[in-house]
């Protein structure tokens, strides 16, 4: 039980004994929402506003405050202070020292974890990426988003199912494959990969310019494979095999897996079942010789189904993609990880699953992000200006080498080191801030060994490790508890013990990025903690103590680094 959970249930327990048969009064969950962590250490380490009694009681909140700190009994685990109608609750520093380490070094590396999500479902639709382009930046963070709430989502129990639901359907393909046959050949495009590919379509569109018919000649490629025909479907299929060949050395790269890649061409079988259900329940209307879902109750465009001339639109996809997940994994919830400009499509979807009578639509989400540039340049596939991830990847990978050559010369396995602070530098900065916002890549700040950043967190899990090497064999059960009541290690400890209820908000939220504040804070406090205080100390006792704080730090450091997708170097 968190010290958080803890503090409320006393808490409730404490109102009963002080205002008894008194009716409207909080119970311990919503008191643990109440609570909160003062601004300032001084103020304590919870505080609970009692403005929220005010009403029930019928007294001043100033009144309430004195009046439960007076019936407090519970010093052994906090005392209780009246401030301004706030109850400031000061933690009994020498038990919460022992109470906290032995919490996480008997649980080791599934402190934090969970069972509440056993017997439930969770399905990710993420990264998805198209056919015979190349892995872009743009993919990043659709990709590191749904890699880490996946390991999030699993660390508490549930059962999850990653799909990359790759764009490999519509007109286009049928223009790559015209081109193929007109400019192209199998040598070339297996040398080439995913580069020649596009460079086919780039020269489709050239030549398409010149002679529109071409336009006419990739539709009819693009019915081939609609039709299934063996030759059109041959070809089409292998340039997905050399994308998806493509794309493994970055997924690789970045650790990340998937259960499923079933994506749009999937469901192409599918559609008809929809479109006869929106039939059938009366909810298709013409509009334009288009048929369309009309959502003005909800104050959203029509959703549009079929254009004039037949062809299934995303939306038809993403409908008959809802209803296979639900009918095949019985999700408790599905995530759509997937940028903000698609928020409306996802809406309109959402709201015609409803209409359609599944009442399981509220249980999709679209988890939105925000877009990212690089080095202040905005990026645009049409124009060009894209960056591709693998290179950026490597590019960042000889980055860190060069600076662990610099600082570490004579540190063993650099390339494998190298290759996890590259990576890591990143991940943590697209994990870094809240998902909804902008980010402006930026090596100086990304690879920075001494802020905030990747490179930062994993050198304090190596600095860690290192104590930890020369403490040796440490019996933690004779450690002095009271060693540990100085403020930078009860603010170590503080966070330590907040981890587990991190983990639980950003699941909530589907926002990694509070694991990444919280990790980021804990190594700040435990290279606070380092440098005020002799870790291998004189006392056998605080000695043991000092380094059992210290081995606690690595457990959550490395733990939390993986549910953001992070490595964690022992050397660095």
């Amino acid at each position: 039980m968190d010290m958080m959970t803890r503090i409320a249930e006393l808490l409730a327990e404490t109102l009963e004994q002080v205002f008894p048969q008194t009716e409207g009064l909080p119970g311990a969950e919503e008191l643990r929402g109440l609570l909160a962590v003062p601004p300032d250490p001084a103020l304590g380490d919870y505080a609970f506003p009692c403005f929220r009694l005010a009403k029930p009681l019928r007294k001043d909140p100033v009144r309430i405050a004195s009046e439960l700190c007076d019936g407090w009994k519970h010093a052994d685990v906090a005392s209780a202070e009246p401030v301004k109608g706030y109850m400031n609750f000061f933690l009994q520093r020498e038990n919460f020292a022992r109470e906290t380490l032995q919490a996480v070094l008997s649980q080791g590396l599934k402190y934090g974890s969970g069972d509440e999500g056993t017997g439930k479902t969770i399905c990710l639709d993420y990264s998805s990426i198209n056919i015979a382009k190349r892995f872009h930046i743009g993919h990043l963070s659709t990709t590191m988003i749904g890699n880490s709430l996946k390991r999030i989502y699993e660390f508490l129990g549930y059962h999850t199912v990653g799909i990359n639901h790759l764009g490999d359907w519509g007109t286009q393909f049928g223009k790559m494959l015209c081109a193929y046959q007109k400019w192209g050949d199998r040598e070339s495009v297996e040398k080439g990969g995913v580069d020649e590919l596009t460079r086919l379509y780039v020269k489709f569109h050239e030549e398409a310019e010149k002679d529109p018919s071409l336009e006419d000649e990739g539709r009819k490629w693009f019915k081939r494979i609609e039709d299934g025909d063996p030759e059109a479907l041959d070809t089409f299929n292998w340039f997905k095999e050399l994308t998806l060949k493509d794309t493994a050395k970055v997924y690789d790269l970045l650790g990340v897996r998937f259960d499923s890649y079933a994506g749009e061409s999937f469901y192409n079988d599918k559609m008809d079942r929809v479109v006869n259900e929106l039939k059938e329940k009366q909810l298709l209307t013409i509009s334009e010789g288009a048929s369309v879902v009309d959502l003005e109750d909800e104050k959203m465009p029509p959703c549009l189904i079929l254009k004039k001339d037949g062809a299934t639109l995303y939306a038809t996809r993403d409908l008959a993609a809802a209803i296979y997940r639900q009918e095949t994994y019985h999700f408790d919830r599905c995530l759509y990880v997937v940028a903000y400009q698609q928020d409306l499509h996802f809406r309109q979807v959402f709201s015609v699953l409803r209409k359609m009578g599944y009442d399981w639509a509220d249980r999709c989400v679209h988890v939105a992000f925000g877009m990212i540039s690089f080095e202040g340049e905005t990026l645009s596939t049409r124009k060009g200006n894209v960056v591709i991830l693998e290179d950026l990847l490597k590019q960042a990978v000889e980055k860190a080498r060069a600076i662990i050559e610099e600082k570490s010369p004579n540190l063993e396995n650099k390339d494998e080191v190298a290759k996890q602070v590259g990576i890591g530098a990143v991940v943590y900065t697209d994990l870094s801030n809240n998902r909804i916002k902008d980010i402006d890549f930026r090596w100086d700040r990304a690879l920075n060994f001494d802020g905030e950043s990747g490179p930062y967190i994993q050198y304090t899990h190596a600095r860690c490790c290192s104590v930890l090497r020369k403490a040796g064999a440490t019996d933690a059960h004779a450690l002095d508890a009271g060693a540990l009541t100085d403020d930078e290690a009860q603010s170590l400890l503080r966070l330590i013990s907040r981890f587990p209820d991190t983990i639980r908000e950003a699941a909530n939220k589907y926002e990694p990025s509070m694991i990444t504040r919280a990790i980021t804070d804990i190594a700040q406090a435990y290279n606070k903690f380092y440098y005020e205080h002799r870790i291998l100390d004189d006392d056998p006792a605080v000695s043991a103590a000092r380094v059992s704080l210290t081995d606690a730090t690595r457990m959550v450091l490395k733990q939390g680094m993986y549910l953001i997708g992070m490595e964690a170097p022992e050397r660095m």
